[in-house]
């Protein structure tokens, strides 16, 4: 395979003369190996993109059974979810009032995102924060990269490097809300100087704060690394399985903050009787890739990339006649007759299940010559995802096969994604950058979907978009930068099943200025972003809990973000950030009480006006820290009426996290003591929820009236999460 890299870097730089090649100094330093992989998709400090870089000890101390998104919570512009109230189990991150789905995620440079959903589902591998080695969150359209373009953020992770010495850790953590965690992993350093074996187990456990929003989660990682002065080989296996409760539903009622619907069972007159033990969210996923990354000479590094995704659960319901579905053609049953009375609906218990698989190749291309970048990427992927539901019993079933199944359809969809970049000087003070991406999709879908309904998608997507902009270093404290980005995207599975959606389309503009000083750091700009035929959320939800989206014509996103980072004095670190966004549909029409009214311009859902953040860390003691962590959402409204009913209070959130380090001469050569006190001050808040309405077209003779209605996610009060960490 080496030969087959030298053979083709050969052929494209023919050109480069062996005097050039000896004038290079060693470029090794800009292309470390353990990068190379992740460095086409990824922003360098010279590149007109809006970008924060953290590293493992940013979320280190506070990593105690949390998802990736509560750990990156107080990054500027990010607002994050969570169903249960914890921050374990379902989360969800939100960028500049964008919604997951539209969050990029790639781990090693492989898409993570769900092809068909587009969505990013943390709960299946629970405790990855403790295999991540460093993380890019670029806010905006970004750089290329691979799978579904961004059209709020991307958030590249780059997975655990090679250690050199042999260690092993062992952490606990044991929380509110009965939360328990426990990880164990391992690394035997280098043997004979070039392979790694390294991994992790983790378990993590929480009753949730909302009723019976508990979680049952468990994964793997496990790596074998190669490595020479030139080549890096990593094989890398992870995966998780999550057992929860449905908390997908929400609350109607604050004053019942707890209160879960999800399994609820009534008696013949209306009356809860309990709540179905395995009301639950049961799913696996395993993921296999292949890394091989090589430095061809010191002008040249290439790498490619093999993944392979495995994943399969369901969504176990009971159904009965106050809420669920229970009639026969929902199911596909076939009527009967008991005496003279005809059966046509049944109490039943129902699995909905995904089966799929998901294949990647990836290749990218490296050159760099003084300040001069050269970058090529390709990706190839194909995924297949089965749809089904069994039905498992039911009261009233008449005549069915064990296991039988009341919908199937199958998803088949393919991408080829290719990009060059450039990154230029055209003198000592500016440099040009230019970013020319080409997506191809195609996606097909036949089959049956609950209902029953005849689904059927066969639509493909040829998308250009250019990216390009210009970095101006006036001096060696202060960078300028302005850029202009394009992005178009496929709608997704839930789309199509909720309508005859189009691609949406997004022009994005940056000007931002850096200023780097020894003891502080500013990052501040100002973004535009242009959407036409934006997919953007009604507030109302699938009877799976995932988010409907609609076409909405011509909307905007405008505002202003600012990030610091300053060292007060040798103990007291202070990082605060601050977005302020006005965020825009245009010219908005809603159907209400059976009229099309027009609304003019409206505010965009789950798009709060401002979001504040801060950590100011105070180190006590060479091995001892305390850090208040602070966190201020505006108000926002969960749908695009501005409809007082859909509006959710603003929230104001302290933390604190006091960590203690101890090292010693011993077999245990360091132990961290950390403590995580969420919620301070008991704040009553909610940060996420759900809006819809229905016509009631029958109450009143010839008369329509439009009934809202909302669910809320509360959140937990003050709660705490406390852990041990042993290394060996």
């Amino acid at each position: 395979m080496k030969s087959v890299f030298r053979g083709l870097v050969f052929l494209i730089s023919l050109n480069i003369s062996s005097q050039e090649v000896n004038e290079i100094i060693d470029s090794l330093n800009v292309f470390e190996l353990e990068e190379v992989r992740v460095s086409t998709i990824r922003a360098k400090a010279t590149d007109p993109v809006t970008q924060t870089n953290i590293n493992k000890s940013y979320i280190s101390s506070r990593n105690l059974g949390q998802d990736i998104p509560v750990l990156l919570n107080y990054l500027p512009g990010v607002v994050t979810t969570s169903d249960a109230g914890t921050g374990i189990g379902y989360t969800g991150i939100r960028v500049r009032g964008s919604d997951a789905s539209r969050v990029n995620v790639t781990l090693n440079g492989v898409p993570f995102n769900d092809s068909e959903s587009q969505a990013a589902y943390w709960v299946n591998l629970p405790d990855f924060a403790s295999s991540i080695e460093n993380i890019q969150l670029q806010r905006g359209v970004g750089t290329s990269t691979n799978g579904p373009g961004s059209f709020g953020a991307s958030l590249n992770i780059l997975t655990d490097i090679m250690q050199e010495k042999a260690s092993a850790s062992l952490s606990s953590s044991i929380g509110s809300f009965s939360t328990f965690k426990n990880t164990l992993k391992f690394s035997t350093g280098l043997l004979n100087n070039h392979i790694e074996l390294s991994g992790r187990l983790s378990k993590i456990t929480s009753g949730g704060y909302i009723d019976r929003a508990t979680s049952d989660l468990k994964s793997y990682f496990l790596q074998g690394a190669f490595k020479d002065k030139n080549t890096l080989i990593k094989a890398i296996a992870f995966g998780g399985h999550e057992i929860t409760y449905q908390s997908w539903y929400g609350t109607e009622d604050l004053s019942q903050r707890t209160y879960n619907p999800a399994g609820a069972i009534y008696d013949q007159n209306g009356l809860l009787t309990g709540f179905y033990d395995s009301q639950e969210d049961n799913y696996r996923q395993d993921h296999y890739q292949l890394h091989w990354n090589e430095k061809i000479n010191y002008l040249w590094t290439a790498s490619f990339g093999l993944n392979y995704t495995y994943g399969r659960g369901y969504y176990e319901e009971y159904n009965d006649s106050f809420g669920g579905n229970t009639n026969f053609l929902y199911l596909q049953l076939t009527p009967f007759e008991v005496g003279e009375e005809t059966i046509s609906e049944t109490e039943n218990v129902t699995r909905k299940w995904l089966d799929n698989n998901y294949y990647v190749f990836t290749t990218s291309v490296n050159y760099i010559k003084n300040k001069t970048r050269l970058d090529f990427g390709l990706l190839l992927s194909r995924y297949l995802g089965d749809h089904f539901g069994t039905l498992l019993w039911a009261q009233s079933p008449g005549y069915i096969l064990p296991m039988e199944r009341f919908y199937e359809n199958r998803g088949d969809k393919k991408e080829i994604n290719f990009y060059v970049k450039l990154e230029q000087p055209f003198n000592n003070q500016i440099t040009g950058f230019v970013d020319l991406q080409y997506r191809y999709v195609d996606y097909l879908v036949n089959g049956i979907i609950a209902g029953p309904q005849l689904f059927e998608v066969d639509s493909n997507f040829k998308f250009f978009n250019p990216k390009t902009g210009l970095t101006y270093q006036a001096d060696d404290n202060n960078q300028f930068y302005f850029s202009y980005s394009k992005a178009q995207r496929e709608p997704s599975r839930v789309d199509y099943e909720n309508g005859n959606p189009k691609p949406e389309v997004l022009n994005n503009f940056e000007l931002g200025w850096r200023v780097n000083k020894n003891s502080f750091q500013i990052y501040s700009n100002i973004y535009l972003m242009l959407y036409k035929d934006q997919l953007a959320l009604t507030g109302s939800l699938d009877d799976v809990g995932t988010p409907i989206r609609e076409n909405i014509g011509k909307s905007s996103r405008f505002g202003i973000e600012i990030e610091v980072k300053a060292n007060i004095s040798e103990n007291w670190f202070l990082q605060p950030n601050l977005a302020i966004s006005k965020n825009t549909n245009k010219d908005f029409y809603f159907k209400r009480d059976g009229v099309l009214s027009y609304l003019g311009n409206t505010k965009l859902s789950y798009s709060p006006e401002l979001v504040l953040g801060n950590i100011l860390a105070y180190k006590a003691l060479e091995n001892f820290n305390v850090s208040l962590l602070t966190k201020f959402v505006g108000e926002q409204y969960m749908s695009n009426v501005e409809s007082k009913k859909s509006q959710l209070e603003s929230y104001f959130v302290n933390d604190i996290n006091i960590n203690y380090q101890l090292k010693l001469k011993k077999a245990i050569k360091k132990i961290n003591l950390n403590l995580l006190i969420n919620n301070l001050f008991d704040q009553k808040y909610v940060s996420n929820g759900y809006y819809y309405t229905y016509d009631d077209d029958w109450s009143l003779p010839n008369q329509v009236k439009t009934i809202e209605g909302v669910r809320y996610y509360p959140q937990a009060g003050i709660n705490f999460i406390a852990g041990l960490g042993l290394k060996f």
